[in-house]
């Protein structure tokens, strides 16, 4: 099978892509869970904010589906309006 030139830098960029997909991915999963453990109100308030900008931020780049974002914010929301 021939391997042409091209396909092999594409398979060098899809490594570092998916690398950097991966990364991101678990960052906003972590970054999730930990406004689910929260249990004091401004704690988190100031992880909320934070996860809620990893989510759009991963929608728009196209690593989640919009539709996933708005559940996964929506979740952490009435986390966050559940405590007092």
């Amino acid at each position: 099978m021939d391997r042409h030139p091209q396909q092999i830098k594409r398979e060098r960029q899809d490594v570092k892509r998916r690398a950097r997909n991966v990364s991101s991915v678990s960052r906003l999963r972590t970054q999730i869970k930990r406004v689910l453990e929260a249990t004091d109100k401004e704690k988190a308030q100031a992880e909320y904010t934070i996860a809620v900008s990893y989510i759009d931020k991963a929608a728009s780049r196209g690593l989640i589906h919009k539709n996933t974002a708005g559940r996964r914010k929506s979740k952490i929301t009435r986390h966050l309006n559940s405590l007092s």
